[in-house]
């Protein structure tokens, strides 16, 4: 993982732990060969978890992206450099996508945000510095599974991040009266459904286009929505799969399968 970041020019880290109960302990800005990777295994070994990002303050040709299905990690790989990690077999994947140029954080940020909508990811980690899971160290969050690279491709293949920062959605306030030069961008696409069951809907439709198990997305669901709605969660994740399968084009036989082990 490190080496792959060093062959894209990710020259310095930010080293993280978190200690249970919540406490996190911090290494900024440190060069790639003066990381504490030797005292992040003993931390890791007492069931502090292990996370990296790029150090912050800097330009780098790097965006990230959680909890991304692994059949629509598995297709970003494969036409962009992009390292895909599996941070738990029962949990999504991070992807941290190559860019064609360098980005400041801000910027990162927009990209993310404008990726996440298209490939279903996390729309809570795209703060443009969020950190990621260390590969080669334990998910305690998981039950203490290891976190694994499944792909890293470096063919030259970088994705151009100019359709996230400059797309046909956005256009220059003229209304103040302001020359282009001091003119702001001004977001007209309409606001997703930030609310609970709006961004379940959305991961729900996003996992199953990807490919994903509907039986697994039902229990999963089921999962993240119980302590919110209790004893009605079982009969919510189970109308919000059939009405996904039946928006998303070849998965209707499935129902029955969910149905049955009801």
């Amino acid at each position: 993982m490190l080496g792959w970041w060093r062959d894209l020019g990710i020259e310095r880290l930010d080293l993280a732990v978190m200690r249970r109960p919540g406490k996190m302990k911090w290494h900024k800005d440190l060069a790639l060969s003066s990381l504490p990777l030797g005292w992040a295994k003993r931390e890791n070994v007492h069931q502090a978890d292990v996370y990296v990002r790029p150090a912050r303050g800097y330009a780098w040709p790097l965006v990230f992206l959680d909890d991304v299905a692994a059949p629509m990690a598995a297709r970003v790989a494969r036409k962009y450099d992009a390292m895909v990690v599996e941070t738990s077999p029962a949990g999504g994947c991070h992807i941290w996508l190559s860019c064609e140029s360098p980005l400041e954080e801000e910027a990162r940020r927009e990209a993310q945000r404008w990726l996440a909508r298209q490939i279903a990811a996390d729309p809570g980690s795209v703060s443009g510095e969020h950190l990621g899971r260390l590969a080669g160290f334990k998910n305690w969050k998981r039950g203490g599974v290891w976190v694994n690279v499944l792909d890293a491709p470096c063919r030259g293949r970088r994705w151009d991040s100019a359709a996230a920062l400059c797309t046909s959605a956005r256009v220059w306030r003229t209304d103040t009266g302001t020359c282009p030069e001091t003119a702001k961008w001004i977001d007209t696409r309409p606001e997703p459904d930030a609310s609970p069951s709006g961004k379940e809907w959305g991961w729900v439709c996003g996992q199953l286009e990807a490919g994903c198990c509907p039986k697994r997305v039902y229990a999963r669901l089921i999962e993240t929505a119980r302590a919110r709605r209790g004893g009605d969660a079982e009969r919510y994740a189970q109308r919000t799969l059939e009405r996904a399968l039946e928006r998303t084009a070849g998965h209707r036989t499935s129902v029955v399968v969910v149905n049955a082990k009801k």
